[in-house]
């Protein structure tokens, strides 16, 4: 068992809720990343399901849980011979954080019927760039855990030169060797900065709800994250991202609508 997967893990109590312990080694400078705390969540619905992948998730974001003790309440609304629907909450102190909506099904890896490829061309992985470590005060503890290499253009924004359009493009792993699977994805397609950064707009974005639909199962290495925004309004903006494995298949698809970051 990996750090990842104990820092996921959810036991079993009873028939409709599970114990879980969310990990400080995934705070972003305070919050717990999204993809993290979906992760979770999922370790409980796969488990109470006869399917053994989550095809599709749609979270609520309804408040920002802490490090700690925290339990998943899951509810199964229907069971069909190739899909499970189940309702799963996230409550710490008894209180609802996160309401998600599951589907989950068994995936076969089967060749596409049609298959298109990604929208951006990343350099060669040795062409990329690291973020500089953070300060310790901090609490970007979630950096200790994934190994992100970015394409350049894409964070102009550090340098004090943003693109200009909302965007971020990158390769990423788990920094502990593990091959990914559906609950690593889940955290890849919410693990780059906010794309609001390389519009010019920086600071903490919540993310409000997030949908994601696993493709497929993805082979071993790294992980291609692209990453892009629509419109920037009114304080919010929408996020869609693509993940596709080292054999240029994609795996993951998003799409988020956040608050534009604040401070």
């Amino acid at each position: 068992m990996t750090k990842f997967d104990e820092a996921t893990q959810a036991i079993r109590v009873d028939e409709t809720t599970y114990d879980v312990c969310l990990d400080p080694g995934y705070q972003i400078g305070g919050p717990l990343n999204g993809g993290y705390l979906m992760a979770v969540v999922l370790r409980a619905v796969v488990d109470d399901s006869p399917f053994a992948h989550p095809v599709s998730t749609s979270a609520q974001f309804l408040k920002a849980p802490v490090p700690g003790p925290a339990t998943v309440r899951v509810e199964r609304i229907k069971t069909g011979k190739t899909a499970a629907f189940t309702r799963a909450t996230l409550v710490q102190d008894g209180v609802a954080q996160i309401e998600t909506l599951v589907t989950t099904a068994t995936l076969t890896n089967a060749d596409p019927v049609y298959a298109d490829g990604p929208a951006h061309a990343m350099p060669p992985l040795e062409e990329c760039v690291k973020l500089p470590d953070p300060k310790p005060e901090s609490n970007m503890n979630m950096n200790a855990q994934v190994e992100v290499v970015f394409d350049p253009p894409s964070i102009g924004w550090l340098s004090g030169a943003p693109a200009g359009r909302p965007e971020s493009r990158a390769y990423f792993r788990m920094a502990e060797p593990q091959d990914p699977d559906p609950f690593v994805l889940a955290v890849a397609v919410d693990a780059l900065p906010p794309v609001v950064f390389s519009a010019g707009l920086r600071g903490w974005a919540p993310t409000v709800e997030l949908t994601w639909h696993l493709r497929a199962l993805p082979a071993p290495g790294w992980l291609t994250v692209l990453a892009g925004g629509r419109l920037v309004a009114d304080g919010w903006f929408d996020e869609d991202a693509e993940v596709w494995d080292s054999t240029g298949r994609l795996v993951a698809q998003s799409r988020q609508l956040a608050r534009v970051g604040r401070g």
